[in-house]
């Protein structure tokens, strides 16, 4: 049987823990970053109830000592790059997950580097020593069972499962714990007296494929004995790129929902056109006043990173969109493109430019020349000029 040599790290209550490293006043403080929603908030407001995506009303109503902070997302992603370096340092093999985890394959380290918790507690030691963050890190033989641990550890802790014990733990946990099992699967399992993975992993696959689904079904039965082969992934690449923004609790007039969007299409086309990818997918998103959500789409003839293209596509989302958003309210706006490939070099623009008037995509790059020397302020597009700085939301961190 093989070792234990997978190691999953996560930063605890990444954004928060970013804040009260930055501002020593509130080390030890409940901190929520975030203002209509919560986007992170740290253990001292975990304790009381908070938990990330819950409205900013309730979490005041359940801590209101709580000190809340506007997000800094520069600062965050200047912390992942510094922790991902020494994640990189530490060994080649790093899958990144989000901004604030990672798997690591430490299993060839044996004789330079020591046993697998030796780097694990290196790990942690350097991350806090040169980054300031507190580290978890779950050690197992599998990337299911070392996330799992991890998350038994949190906050700070180090767990390492051996091959002969991985039952014996995994086993009495709450099948809340299992990869893709939430809160609808979670309530199915339940209300046929299925709590514990212990019971999960008596079930018949058949019945678990019946009751959830084939893929599903055959997925959950596997992780519930701890069958997961999946290797280490270094050249994992992004399946869609994507940004959003909160808009608090208040009533968002159309025009202003209009103009995130704007906002939001802009930062996508140029963070595509960064990367050399093109998309044939737009994907709009919004969560409404009772939090529910809804996803709309348009797939385009054609891959593009071309902001107007992008654009026109998302608006008319947006117009299918309307009749519920002035009813119900909309909180959260997001856009994202997806079915992603490489960018062409050699690929021709269709329709041609017309003599003497700049094509889309020669602006798209004059701009992003204009931002790259001179800062993203320098170009602002006409229907963004009433608008104050936007809040760009990135993927939730647990």
């Amino acid at each position: 049987m093989a070792a234990a040599s997978i190691l999953h790290a996560d930063l605890d209550s990444f954004y928060a823990s970013v804040e009260q490293r930055d501002r020593g006043e509130l080390a030890g403080r409940p901190v929520i970053v975030g203002g209509g929603v919560v986007l992170a908030a740290s253990y001292e407001a975990k304790a009381f109830g908070v938990r990330t995506a819950m409205g900013a009303r309730q979490a005041r109503r359940l801590c209101p000592q709580a000190v809340v902070v506007a997000p800094r997302f520069a600062a965050y992603q200047e912390a992942s790059n510094d922790v991902f370096a020494v994640f990189r340092d530490t060994t080649p093999l790093v899958e990144g997950i989000s901004i604030d985890e990672a798997f690591l394959d430490v299993g060839g380290l044996a004789r330079i580097a020591g046993t697998p918790c030796d780097i694990a507690a290196r790990l942690r030691r350097r991350v806090a020593e040169q980054v300031g963050l507190p580290l978890t890190v779950g050690i197992a033989r599998t990337k299911f069972l070392a996330k799992v641990a991890s998350r038994v550890a949190k906050p700070d802790g180090l767990l390492l499962v051996e091959p002969d014990q991985e039952l014996a733990f995994l086993h009495p946990l709450p099948v809340e714990v299992v990869w893709g099992i939430g809160k609808v699967t979670a309530a199915k399992l339940h209300d046929r007296g299925i709590a514990t993975v212990a019971q999960l992993a008596e079930v018949d696959e058949h019945a678990l494929q019946s009751m959830l689904g084939r893929a599903s079904g055959r997925q959950l039965h596997a992780l519930s004995h701890n069958r997961d082969p999946r290797p280490i992934n270094t050249g994992r690449r992004r399946r869609s790129i994507g940004s959003q923004r909160a808009l608090g609790s208040r009533y968002t007039p159309p025009r202003e929902l209009e103009e995130s969007v704007v906002a939001l299409v802009d930062r996508v086309c140029r963070r595509m056109r960064h990367a050399r990818r093109v998309g044939r997918t737009v994907v709009l998103r919004l969560r409404f006043d009772d939090f529910s959500r809804a996803t709309r789409s348009h797939t385009l003839p054609f891959a593009t990173a071309e902001t107007a293209l992008v654009l026109t596509a998302v608006r008319a989302l947006l117009r299918e969109a309307m009749p519920r958003i002035r009813t119900d309210g909309v909180t959260l706006v997001g856009v994202a493109v997806a079915n992603l490939a490489d960018e062409d070099p050699l690929q021709l623009e269709l329709p041609f430019a017309e003599r003497g008037r700049m094509s889309g995509r020669a602006l798209d790059r004059s701009i992003d020349a204009a931002r790259d020397r001179f800062g993203t302020a320098v170009v602002t597009r006409a229907a963004l000029l009433r608008r104050g700085p936007d809040v760009d939301v990135p993927k939730l961190p647990d």
